[in-house]
Parts: structure tokens; sequence; C-alpha cells
């Protein structure tokens, strides 16, 4: 088995608190139907930093990333279908799928 990690773009927040729940909750259900696939399930980024060449540092991301799961599948065809079932998809956000890489 190779690892995958599916990371999180942009998307919108959910209009209310208890969209955000109801939201929540299906994120919550997509990942108990990985199983144990999910390697690591829940990684969310807050209060990032960009460093740029020059040494200086400026709050917030330059990539949109808000966060990441890694998954465990045979081929990337099969994590890439593991997130198209992703609840995320549906606040507008977008996913990155790659191929984690030992060194």
């Amino acid at each position: 088995m190779n690892l995958y990690v599916i990371s999180y773009l942009g998307g919108d927040q959910p209009a209310t608190a208890e969209e955000g729940k109801a939201h929540f909750a299906k994120y919550q259900q997509w990942l108990a139907g990985l199983g144990e696939s999910a390697v690591k399930p829940m990684v969310p980024f807050n209060n990032t930093h960009t460093i740029h060449g020059d040494g200086s540092v400026t709050e917030g991301s330059t990539v949109a990333m808000t966060g990441h799961t890694v998954v465990q599948a045979k081929r990337i065809e099969d994590a890439i279908e593991m997130a198209k079932t992703c609840p995320f998809l549906e606040l507008n956000g977008k996913l990155e799928v790659a191929e984690m890489v030992q060194m």
C-alpha cells in the first residue's frame, strides 16, 4: 500500500453554525467510511505564515491550503476515488491528491 495526501484548498465557510455542524457530521461520516485507509484523517491548518526568499514573513497562505488527510491505497486512482466523495467539495473547495514519496 502507498500513502497519499489529500490537500484541502479554498472552500467556503458554512453560512450558519447549524450548517457548519451538518457539514462536519458529513465529513466525519466520510472519514468513517474510509475505515483503516484513513491513516491521518483530520489535519486542519490554522495561523499560517509564509516565509519569503528574502527572509520576510507574511500572515496567510499563498496556496490557500487549509489542511490535509493522509490515506493509504494501492494506486493513486483509488485515492482519487476516495477524494471524489469528500464533502469538502460541496463547500466549493478543491482537493489535490499526491503520492507521498519515501526519501
